[in-house]
């Protein structure tokens, strides 16, 4: 039986203060402290060492993240697809439908957004740069599934479940491959309010040959916008020509 590699506390605990670091902006070691429950020696300890990596910066008596993560999230980026590429397309999709696009890839069993933009006629979602979001009620997380393998598909589904994020989504496996085999012959997938009602979205793998998907462009919009009749004769167009873009500069690059 293959044994489970152990873990160290000390990088856990460094990784819960950056945790408090990205969501209050900055602050000091006694709010850490009292927040984490750690000892404001141990707080202090983890904070010098981040300070001397460049990780985090001291002003006065508050902490708070570097630009180095930054530098380290566009790498990561980089890593899946030249991201300047796909911010051209994104942003050139969202102006073309006026409405709101994301690109985004799985990670762990969840889509997550790594480029979005908002034509002039959008709704804004609560969606952002890095947010993770479950893949079975989201047109991106749908698109993926439809180019996984099987097996893959089966271990998100077990590791997740399906929950309900509204009353439309597809909580049933057996639904839900169903509605993937449909992704596939139809070319693109479709969020029908299953992640938040009033919006419909359609979603598009971009992938390479011999290679892993990349990631998925969505557009999202409100469901009186989004008929099935534009994302067929239009939207399913015109966002194949962007990822038809990113994975042929992906492929070359």
């Amino acid at each position: 039986m293959e044994r489970s590699p152990r873990k160290i506390d000390a990088v856990r605990n460094t990784c819960r203060i950056i945790d408090v670091l990205r969501e209050r902006g900055n602050a000091g070691i006694t709010e850490i402290s009292e927040e984490l429950d750690f000892s404001k020696s141990a707080v202090h300890g983890h904070l010098a060492t981040l300070q001397d990596e460049g990780l985090v910066v001291k002003e006065d008596h508050s902490y708070s993240l570097s630009l180095r993560f930054l530098d380290i999230a566009e790498q990561v980026k980089n890593g899946i697809a030249d991201h300047e590429i796909v911010k051209d397309e994104v942003n050139n999709l969202a102006e073309e439908t006026g409405e709101v696009v994301h690109f985004a890839t799985e990670e762990d069993g969840r889509v997550v957004y790594l480029s979005k933009a908002s034509g002039d006629d959008a709704v804004e979602t609560a969606s952002k740069i890095g947010k993770r979001m479950p893949m079975h009620s989201t047109s991106l997380g749908k698109a993926i599934l439809a180019e996984l393998p099987q097996a893959r598909r089966e271990e998100i589904i077990e590791r997740y479940g399906l929950p309900e994020q509204t009353e439309k989504t597809i909580t049933d496996a057996e639904r839900l491959h169903e509605e993937l085999a449909e992704t596939s012959e139809r070319g693109y997938s479709i969020d029908d309010e299953e992640n938040i009602l009033g919006v419909r979205c359609i979603g598009m793998a971009v992938s390479v040959p011999e290679a892993d998907v990349l990631g998925a462009l969505s557009i999202s919009g409100p469901s009186r916008r989004m008929t099935d009749e534009r994302m067929e004769t239009e939207l399913s167009e015109q966002i194949a020509q962007a990822a038809n873009v990113i994975e042929v500069n992906s492929r070359y690059s």
